[in-house]
Parts: C-alpha cells; sequence; structure tokens
C-alpha cells in the first residue's frame, strides 16, 4: 500500500501528464491509485477527462457517471458527461447533462453547451 505522500505525488504527476496533452500516461499513474482508493472521487474526475483526452469515451462515461453520482451537484462532471456523450453520438442523453450543469453553474461555456441564450448576462 502506498504512502499518502506517494498518492499525492502520483496524482499531482497525472495532472502535469494531462496538462501536456498524455492522457495515457495519466490513465497509467492513477489506475494503481484508484484500485487501491476506489473512493477517491477527484481522481476518478482526472481518470475521465484523461480518457476523454485520449478518446475512450465508454471509459471516460462510466467514470464521469461515477462522479455524478457521488457529487450531483458537480457541474463539471456533468458538463464533461454531456460532451462525452455528445462525442459518442448520443445528443438526447448529452442534452439533460449539459442543461444540469449550466442550472448548477451558469457559467457561460456551460450554458452555450446546453444551448441556452447567453446574451442577457
Amino acid at each position: 500500500m502506498a504512502s499518502p505522500e506517494t498518492r499525492l505525488v502520483q496524482y499531482r504527476a497525472a495532472e502535469r501528464l494531462l496538462q501536456a496533452r498524455d492522457p495515457r500516461g495519466a490513465v497509467k499513474l492513477l489506475d494503481p491509485l484508484i484500485a487501491e482508493h476506489p473512493e477517491h472521487t477527484a481522481a476518478r474526475l482526472l481518470r475521465a477527462r484523461a480518457f476523454f483526452l485520449a478518446a475512450q469515451l465508454r471509459p471516460a462515461e462510466l467514470e464521469f457517471r461515477v462522479v455524478v453520482e457521488r457529487e450531483p451537484d458537480n457541474a463539471y462532471a456533468h458538463h464533461a458527461l454531456g460532451r462525452t456523450l455528445q462525442r459518442a453520438g448520443r445528443a438526447t442523453e448529452a442534452r439533460r447533462h449539459l442543461r444540469l450543469a449550466a442550472a448548477l453553474d451558469p457559467q457561460p461555456e456551460f450554458r452555450r453547451a446546453a444551448g441556452f441564450d447567453t446574451e442577457d448576462d
């Protein structure tokens, strides 16, 4: 079992890999962390983002769904799940999550993705 410090280093390194556009490298670092601590929602969200960037839509969808289930008020997770579903050609399913994201956090990007008029803002 890795120490808390080692897990934090792995998580931060995975963040840096994702920022450097190396999603597969990020997933490799996150897999053992999540296997050891499946309740670590932040790591699951980061892994979902990595899967999305690697165009692994089904694993991304599954991870985003775990996050949304655990944190139903997480606007970013709803937005990202909606984008994942859109990219997978499932626009009807995506719309619900995109609208929820915009309702939870009315930032312009979320409102545009949901198809809400932002000119009144």
